[in-house]
């Protein structure tokens, strides 16, 4: 009897889930707004994950964050504000977490997009959100949590 190759392959492949927390606080500390939604990895991203298993990888890694206007980015934020260098960028086991935060007077506006990108001005777009308004004011701060889980 002939053992069905295609659901083996599908029961050993890769999946990636993805999630973005924004977390807004005011200039004591207390926090305003929290947000927890999914996002999108994009194609440069996927190549990226793949491209880090070569013994002399080609793609630069991720290391700023961007936050915008717009909606509707697949390789760039639709209307970009502001990018900053990742504050972290841990592992363990399957889940890479990056963290971006802007300080008070950084990034302010009516944020509606963000994204995570390989160079600090133009790049490659490794992951995407669009989500409701993050109104944060000039004395405000923003942290954005990005968590990709490998499963």
């Amino acid at each position: 009897m002939r053992k069905n190759i295609q659901s083996d392959v599908n029961a050993d492949s890769a999946h990636l889930k993805y999630n973005v927390e924004f977390i807004l606080r005011d200039k004591n500390g207390k926090i305003k707004q929290r947000e927890a939604i999914h996002n999108t990895v994009e194609a440069a991203g996927k190549n990226a994950i793949a491209d880090q298993l070569l013994a002399s990888p080609t793609l630069s890694k991720p290391g700023w964050m961007a936050v915008g206007t717009g909606t509707g980015g697949t390789t760039a934020l639709a209307t970009e504000l502001v990018r900053v260098a990742l504050t972290s960028k841990t592992r363990s086991t399957n889940v890479v977490t990056m963290q971006g935060d802007y300080a008070a007077g950084v990034g302010t506006g009516a944020i509606t997009e963000a994204g995570i990108f390989d160079a600090a001005s133009v790049g490659n777009m490794y992951t995407y959100s669009s989500f409701s308004t993050i109104n944060k004011g000039a004395s405000d701060t923003l942290s954005i949590i990005w968590t990709l889980t490998i499963s």
